[in-house]
């Protein structure tokens, strides 16, 4: 691997997260809390950081669900 002027101009490397950019991640993960069983009013009431850290787990987010609708049963 080298050592060059590639890899020290760090900012030129990697490009910037644009408002856009971040707006259509958010938007889309969204949609797949959704798919997973949450709620869409639950899900539009969260916080971006709520949201991205429940999309990084489906496997709590289906078992929060499941909660939910045996608690709604009774």
């Amino acid at each position: 691997m080298g050592t060059g002027r590639t890899l020290r101009k760090e900012s030129h490397v990697r490009p910037c997260k644009t408002p856009a950019g971040k707006a259509k991640k958010s938007k889309a993960q969204r949609a797949r809390l959704v798919k997973f069983g949450m709620a869409a009013e639950e899900v539009k009431r969260m916080g971006d950081e709520d949201v991205r850290v429940l999309v990084q787990r489906p496997a709590v987010v289906k078992k929060l669900v499941a909660k939910k609708a045996a608690k709604q049963a009774k």
